[in-house]
């Protein structure tokens, strides 16, 4: 409503969480590419059966409007256009992280899990793994899988498989 207000500029990077705006970080080359490298995969892989949402928000209550780098929603006939998504509508989100980690893996995958997101994967550009959480409970996934390159990664709830090298560009 902010924003429809004109209370931030065109070019303000901010998420609302927990009725707090805040600042997205910058994005990089190597998180562009890797955005860019899963947006492809699932759209490949999901262009029938779910929507590809990239880099858009998600609504999650009155007080949250998170951006994820990637999220797979169920189709719907108007294509989002009269509403947001809601988290009855995701079934993935996918966080990319470098300078973002502590937020991403701290405050927003929680977020996710309260909201019973089946699954969020965690790109951690750092330590150049993938972190797939699964079994939602109130603030917390129970069940995280870590993938490295020269792996091939396993969706638990969508059946998808990919091979880690596929979506993280060499360091």
């Amino acid at each position: 409503k902010l924003a429809e207000a004109g209370g931030l500029a065109p070019d303000d990077r901010v998420e609302l969480i927990k009725g707090e705006l805040i600042d997205m970080t910058p994005i990089g080359s190597r998180h562009a590419a890797v955005v860019d490298r899963l947006t492809e995969a699932m759209i490949l892989r999901f262009q029938r059966e779910y929507q590809v949402h990239t880099q858009n928000p998600i609504c999650l209550g009155e007080d949250n409007e998170p951006q994820p780098d990637v999220a797979v929603l169920r189709r719907r006939g108007d294509g989002y256009a009269h509403g947001l998504p809601t988290a009855e509508d995701v079934h993935l989100v996918v966080e990319v992280a470098d300078s973002s980690l502590a937020i991403d893996r701290d405050i927003k995958l929680p977020l996710y899990a309260g909201f019973a997101i089946a699954e969020a994967w965690l790109v951690d550009l750092e330590s150049n793994r993938i972190e797939v959480h699964s079994g939602p409970q109130p603030g917390e996934y129970v069940h995280v899988d870590r993938y490295r390159p020269g792996m091939t990664l396993q969706s638990p709830t969508l059946g998808l498989t990919l091979d880690v090298d596929a979506i993280l560009p060499p360091l």
